[in-house]
């Protein structure tokens, strides 16, 4: 078995791991807002690369964290927050993207108004879902906090949505600058990145520098991995993304790639992930996938 055909397998595993756990602790679709349910549930379950819960647990092992069932629930909540971000990122309102993971989007199949509610509703119980881990705490209640306490932070107005914000108001606009660019890149990505790996660290009882290390990690992941999405809108194939490309061209959108081409973002990618890579290795990291990961982000084609 070839090297990148075992990281394949290995990262399969993962995945499926990551996928058994968020079903687990998917809200059961009944009672009189049962359609709402519905909707959340067709969302999360559109699939994806699992890229955030799949990184949690790893940031969760690379501290020998225990019992593997502390860091579940945020496994799960992260991909909810993740989800309902694409579903209002989808919405008519937003980017007006039909498609998303291969089939139709939310606001497609159940409306533009359920869609709202079903993004509402993901983002509401991913924190019911993170609360979770409390039975699985023990005397570490302090390390929940403190992981709640960076979700809810990178997710909301000094994160994501505020990476989102900037990224409306920079719709249709030339002069949009490199400090600019990053600024969405580094909040509408990065931020949940960068939370994955921060909340696996605290929640198995990582150092405070440590914690700040993989903080580093997941930015340079994010930023490197919204710089590929920018990339394969230029380059990759509809069949392969699951979306449309072009669409950030459609929309009127200042990119990586429009300010810097292709070259010189496809450079960035690389020089971004190769630091990664390093600090990785300074935490001591034995186990080859999580630097395989990393270097995988550079050349995914979808």
């Amino acid at each position: 078995m070839s090297a990148n055909t075992e990281f394949e397998s290995q990262l399969q595993k993962r995945v499926e791991y990551a996928e058994q756990v968020i079903e687990k602790y998917l809200p059961a679709a009944e009672g009189n807002q049962k359609t709402v349910i519905e909707a959340m549930n067709y969302s999360v379950l559109a699939g994806g690369k699992r890229l955030r819960p799949v990184l949690l647990r790893e940031s969760f092992e690379l501290f020998h964290g225990t019992p593997e069932e502390l860091a579940q629930p945020f496994m799960a909540a992260m991909e909810m927050i993740h989800t309902y971000s694409l579903v209002h990122d989808d919405l008519p309102a937003m980017d007006n993207d039909e498609y998303r993971r291969g089939r139709k989007t939310t606001h497609a199949v159940y409306g533009a108004g359920m869609a709202t509610l079903a993004g509402d509703g993901l983002l509401n119980y991913a924190f019911e879902t993170a609360l979770k881990a409390s039975a699985f705490a023990g005397e570490h209640q302090d390390r929940l906090i403190a992981a709640l306490k960076v979700l809810g932070e990178k997710a909301g107005i000094y994160g994501m949505v505020g990476g989102q914000c900037a990224d409306i108001e920079a719709e249709k606009r030339s002069d949009l600058t490199q400090e600019e660019l990053l600024f969405i890149h580094e909040n509408k990505t990065a931020a949940m990145i960068e939370s994955s790996l921060m909340i696996g660290a605290i929640l198995a009882g990582a150092a405070e520098a440590d914690v700040q290390k993989m903080q580093r990690i997941g930015h340079n992941i994010g930023v490197a991995f919204q710089i590929q999405d920018d990339i394969l809108d230029v380059t990759g194939n509809q069949e392969e993304l699951g979306k449309p490309i072009g669409s950030d061209e459609k929309n009127g959108k200042t990119t990586y790639v429009t300010l810097f081409g292709l070259e010189k973002s496809k450079q960035d990618v690389a020089a971004l992930s190769e630091e990664a890579v390093r600090l990785t290795q300074q935490l001591g990291e034995e186990d080859a996938f999580l630097l395989q990961l990393i270097r995988w982000l550079i050349s995914r084609e979808k």
